[in-house]
């Protein structure tokens, strides 16, 4: 992905995000839905890259396509009103399935059209890989306290601030692939963002997993789980980063 976003161009970006949406999406329904609503996947499937490129075409068209294909769907549930006592939590799903990854992963390219946006998103990245290295290294040396035993029993505290700690260090050499205009505070900020968010995103996926009673979201890399198990601390990461470089003065 490092590589990807050096290279290539804003659309060939999209693309590769849109299919990465797709997969992990896949991954979401198949988890948390029955396994018999294989139509209603692949058509929820095909909304997350919509929005997807609907992100990278025009912010604004997010906002009014997201909504347009939520009451489609909508429509299309109350032909299924004999399965009233499961189409609501259905809907849900799919709905949620739509907010957490696409939307949230449309962040990436968004913020790949700044000026400076390559450079972001590399350093978003680096920060992340780095975060998760440094809490499982930490957490497996000195990890005593439970973070969150009842989602994630094997993370600990130590672990997180070793997180933490990694996404910093990845910030104080963000520099060296970021204009010089770029403030250090706004460095050190984001990589806070990361830090803390990433691994809330992480968990988050954790709870999902536990609800689904599923160990990983899928075997698309073998012996590391599915796409989503890949991307969740990025779904979090990145729309943090994203909304602090919109809000913060002169770093777009």
């Amino acid at each position: 992905m490092l590589i990807v976003t050096l290279l290539v161009s804003d659309l060939f970006f999209s693309l590769v995000v849109a299919l990465v949406s797709a997969v992990a999406l896949w991954e979401f329904y198949s988890m948390v839905m029955d396994e018999h609503r294989a139509g209603e996947k692949y058509a929820a499937i095909a909304v997350g890259v919509l929005v997807v490129f609907a992100a990278s075409c025009d912010q604004l068209l997010l906002v009014e396509v997201l909504p347009l294909c939520f009451i489609a769907v909508a429509v299309a549930f109350l032909a299924r009103f004999r399965d009233i006592n499961v189409v609501v939590s259905e809907l849900g799903l799919i709905a949620l399935g739509w907010l957490y990854i696409p939307v949230l992963l449309s962040h990436m390219i968004m913020l790949h059209s700044f000026a400076a946006g390559r450079g972001w998103v590399v350093l978003v990245l680096a920060m992340t890989m780095l975060c998760d290295s440094c809490a499982y290294f930490a957490g497996s040396k000195w990890g005593r306290h439970r973070l969150y035993p009842a989602i994630s029993p094997n993370k600990t505290v130590e672990g997180a601030v070793g997180g933490l700690l990694g996404a910093l260090i990845a910030a104080a050499v963000g520099s060296l692939w970021l204009p010089e205009a770029v403030a250090w505070h706004d460095l050190l900020a984001v990589g806070v963002l990361v830090g803390i968010f990433g691994q809330l995103g992480d968990l988050f996926e954790s709870m999902v997993k536990r609800y689904a009673g599923s160990k990983d979201s899928g075997t698309i890399f073998p012996g590391h789980g599915g796409m989503l198990d890949r991307v969740d601390s990025l779904l979090f990461a990145f729309p943090c980063v994203y909304a602090y470089l919109v809000f913060s003065a002169g770093t777009m």
